[in-house]
C-alpha cells in the first residue's frame, strides 16, 4: 500500500508529515522552506511511494478561508503540473497550530525545542494528516 503525505503550507516554510505503510499512523517528517518544497516533494514522493498529498485548508471559525488559500491554490496547480498522478486532498486545519503547541509543551521541557517553529509546523502537518486518516477510515 502506498503512503500518504500531509502538508501544513506556509508562506516561509511548510511542515510535512507521513503515514506508515498501512496508513494507520501519521508522523511528523520535516519542515521545508516553501521555495524548496516542489523539489522536495518530487523526490520524496518517488522515494517513499506516495499516492496522496493532504493539504490543510486554512479556515477561520466562520468557515471563511484565510488569505494564504490563494497561495495554496497556486501551489496545487504547480504540483499537478510536476506530479500529475498525485491525488491531492484537502483537510480542515483549524486549531492545529494551537494543538501542536500544547502537544510540544507536554512532551518536552527543553525550551529550545518548544520555541522552534519548525517543530510546530511538522506537528501541525501530522495533525492535519491524522484528521484525514480518521475521516477516511
Amino acid at each position: 500500500m502506498s503512503k500518504i503525505l500531509g502538508l501544513d503550507y506556509g508562506e516561509k516554510r511548510c511542515g510535512i508529515s507521513i503515514t506508515d505503510d498501512l496508513r494507520l499512523i501519521a508522523s511528523p517528517l520535516a519542515t521545508i522552506n516553501t521555495k524548496e518544497l516542489i523539489n522536495y516533494l518530487v523526490e520524496i514522493i518517488a522515494r517513499e511511494n506516495i499516492s496522496i498529498l493532504v493539504i490543510g485548508e486554512p479556515k477561520n471559525n466562520k468557515n471563511n478561508f484565510f488569505e494564504i488559500e490563494e497561495s495554496i491554490k497556486k501551489f496545487i496547480k504547480k504540483i499537478k503540473l510536476n506530479i500529475p498522478d498525485l491525488i491531492i486532498e484537502r483537510e480542515d486545519e483549524r486549531f492545529t497550530s494551537k494543538l501542536s503547541r500544547i502537544y510540544i509543551n507536554q512532551v518536552t521541557k527543553k525550551k529550545k525545542l518548544r520555541i522552534d517553529k519548525r517543530n510546530l509546523d511538522k506537528v501541525s502537518a501530522s495533525l492535519i494528516l491524522e484528521s484525514f486518516l480518521k475521516r477516511n477510515k
